[in-house]
């Protein structure tokens, strides 16, 4: 799963946005090239506005400046580097700005790890790492399989020609996946699983409108009870779960998350906040790098047929496995261009506590470095053809002839690359495995597919597919 630090690194630019005034007006003291203010009030964001997004602001605006350029938000100055060598300046700086993150408070709960910084964060950050080393992830591959062996099944049982959500059913994927892998048991059953589904969807809709309006809804009105009592039900539902493996997991064949959140903190409010975290930072990146490969598979026939020669002779008649999967080479290249083609996170940020020199020119303390992720993904330089679906960009020859840092998806600066990255690649592994083994897919016809760069880039509206039984 796209863990939590793909989930952190797209909402530090985002919420900039959000709390932009509580900073003090400051004036540019830097020699970083960019632009000037559109207003004093505003700074640049009326910019950002008409450029659809911030990732298509950025695009301009390096366009305009190059590697390294600045821009206003509010009066606040931000600087942002658009090149893998100005990553690798920026490559051990580990702290994220927690007052960014406030607007999700009530979600994510003031010791979430997205507010650990220092000592104390790098120890934390630590504990999970080793959640997700090799013996660890090998626990997961049977649940997983189980859960794409109910799409399949579901699938199977379609009548021929029908029209299918895609977005619908990974999100189905991925949220099921993501219970059941990271909580356990609790989340067996279907019912509590749609249960979780509900109450995401109120708080995550009250959490993108504060993202417009940051004022809070009183307290008494319809949209404020929905939000605190679906966040209730999903703070129980959590709590249940550490209770339950608190039970069982000295007693339990595997290990999974949330037993060694429990070992390593000393409260449950980290365990809670740990476990909220990784769910929130994963099924929802997960769910739509799934989409965007389905997407991209169904529209390019020559690589669907390419991945499923290559599952035919590597699988023959075995699931992925532990053994296996790096067999899969080919699958691989098509989960990485998709990717780098979707921009599926388009930004990570930084900041340091004190002055600093980024590409020769100063840096004031404090100041936000935007690490323009999806800018430099299609960069045409390093990447011919940048809009192209083609993952023949990833087989090993043209992989060493690229530099370091040019494909980051999954972030790159102070050691905390997303913790989940290998877990992702498994869960999107064993269900693309799945599906195009049984499935020939095929995009509906008449659509136009529009993608909207926002907290994760998504689809404008749902895709739809068909598909047919491979023989």
């Amino acid at each position: 799963m796209l863990g939590f630090a793909i989930f952190a690194v797209i909402f530090v630019v985002t919420l900039i946005i959000s709390i932009i005034y509580l900073y003090p007006k400051k004036t540019k003291t830097t020699t970083v090239p960019g632009l000037e203010p559109t207003n004093k009030e505003d700074g640049n964001l009326p910019d950002i506005g008409r450029a659809g997004s911030l990732h298509e602001f950025l695009m301009d605006l390096h366009e305009q400046y190059g590697p390294i350029a600045s821009f206003w938000m509010g009066e606040k100055l931000i600087v942002s580097i658009a090149s893998p060598e100005l990553f690798k300046e920026h490559l051990t700086v580990f702290d994220r700005p927690p007052e960014l993150f406030n607007i999700f408070l009530p979600i994510l709960g003031e010791q979430s790890i997205q507010y650990a910084n220092g000592t104390v964060g790098r120890k934390r950050r630590q504990a999970m790492d080793q959640t997700f080393s090799h013996d660890q992830l090998s626990l997961y591959y049977d649940g997983l399989q189980k859960i794409a062996n109910d799409i399949e099944t579901k699938w199977l049982s379609l009548v021929k020609e029908e029209h299918i959500p895609l977005s619908q059913y990974m999100f189905a994927f991925s949220i099921k996946a993501a219970l059941q892998s990271f909580l356990g048991g609790h989340f067996k059953d279907d019912k509590e699983v749609l249960a979780f589904k509900r109450d995401y969807d109120v708080v995550w809709a009250e959490m993108e409108h504060r993202l417009a309006d940051p004022e809070l809804p009183a307290d008494n009105t319809v949209r404020a009870k929905a939000f605190n009592e679906s966040l209730q039900r999903i703070k129980d539902a959590v709590m249940k779960s550490i209770e339950d493996r608190k039970k069982i997991s000295a007693k339990s064949d595997d290990y999974i998350f949330l037993d060694r959140m429990i070992d390593f903190n000393e409260d449950d409010d980290l365990t809670f906040c740990d476990g909220i975290v990784s769910l929130l930072g994963g099924f929802h990146t997960t769910a739509n790098v799934l989409t965007w490969a389905m997407y991209f598979l169904a529209s390019h026939q020559d690589v669907q047929d390419k991945v499923h020669k290559e599952l035919k002779t590597v699988l023959k008649d075995e699931p992925v496995n532990p053994h296996n999967i790096k067999k899969l080479q080919y699958l691989r290249q098509v989960i990485d261009e998709t990717l780098r083609c979707g921009v599926i996170a388009p930004w990570a940020a930084r900041f340091q506590d004190f002055d600093s020199e980024l590409g020769g020119h100063k840096i004031p303390k404090n100041t936000p470095v935007i690490h323009a992720l999806g800018v430099v993904l299609h960069d045409e330089k390093i990447w011919p053809l940048p809009n192209k679906f083609d993952p023949d960009r990833f087989n090993p020859e043209n992989t060493k002839a690229r530099p370091n840092l040019a494909f980051s998806p999954f972030g790159f600066a102070g050691k905390r690359i997303c913790p989940g990255y290998q877990f992702a690649y498994i869960e999107a592994s064993i269900l693309l495995a799945t599906i195009l083994l049984r499935f020939k897919i095929d995009l509906v016809e008449g659509q136009v597919v529009k993608p909207v760069f926002g907290l994760v880039t998504h689809p404008l509206d749902e895709i739809w597919i068909t598909i047919s039984k491979r023989k």
